[in-house]
């Protein structure tokens, strides 16, 4: 393992700890959009999973405000029954083809929603549609690691104020992020060539990690809905920028 891979390994633990610990989530949008340059494709998943299990731990015992299990439930049961069919489809899946697709929606929703602050709060479907959401964000975490996107989108839907928010994608993400990570262990997606790597993620996640958590407990509702959103905007160009140059040559 080179230097410059040390290297860039710390700078992306840090830099998607410190977003995740700000807005609950993201680890794997921003640890991806710098570690795939030069991580193994086998090992990304991995890693990302891992990172934001631990960040999404340190941040279940320092940020507990809004917990409702009424409104975490559905999530929890619809992302479990994901899980599964996630890891079924990780040999399958086109990582690049997914990325432009995710890419393209983040680019054009998120930017909607951040420049249209009074549209109306969603307020159809009830458990059922959480359970859907749920279940999307299940079969994501289960091929990469990405469990807090669509609740994160669905949550800026409802309207919730940041705390309930926060709770939601913060104990859906540690509990499913936790399952994944165990369905990895058990099945041998996580190898002992890996564990050199998470010693290296964890420490350098944990202090960017506090750090944004102690941001989060001082910003309005209204300031964490525009980072939330542009951060997934941002994530949303970072993928595109990864990923369309790969398509054009397949062209």
């Amino acid at each position: 393992m080179s230097l410059l891979v040390i290297a860039i390994v710390i700078l992306g633990a840090a830099v998607a700890g410190f977003v995740q610990g700000l807005s609950g989530f993201t680890f794997a949008l921003v640890s991806t959009s710098i570690w795939v340059w030069v991580v193994e494709p086998q090992m990304l998943a991995p890693m990302v999973v891992f990172g934001a299990m631990m960040g999404q731990l340190l941040a279940v015992f320092t940020v507990r405000r809004g917990f409702s299990l009424k409104l975490l439930w559905p999530f929890l049961v619809g992302g479990l029954a994901g899980i599964p069919i996630g890891m079924m489809v990780l040999p399958l899946i086109d990582i690049t083809v997914f990325k432009a697709l995710l890419g393209t929606l983040l680019v054009i929703w998120c930017p909607i929603m951040l420049l249209s602050p009074r549209l109306p709060p969603l307020t159809v479907g009830g458990a059922v549609a959480d359970g859907a959401v749920g279940l999307a964000s299940g079969v994501m975490s289960g091929f990469g690691g990405f469990a807090g996107v669509f609740p994160t989108l669905w949550c800026a839907l409802r309207r919730y104020d940041k705390d309930t928010q926060r709770s939601i994608i913060q104990n859906f993400n540690l509990a499913i992020l936790t399952v994944t990570m165990s369905s990895y262990v058990a099945t041998g997606v996580v190898t002992a060539k890996m564990l050199p790597m998470f010693a290296i993620v964890l420490p350098a996640m944990l202090i960017p990690t506090f750090l944004g958590m102690r941001t989060y407990i001082g910003i309005s509702d209204t300031t964490f809905r525009q980072i939330v959103l542009g951060l997934l905007t941002l994530s949303g160009i970072a993928m595109l920028v990864s990923a369309v140059p790969v398509l054009w040559t397949r062209l």
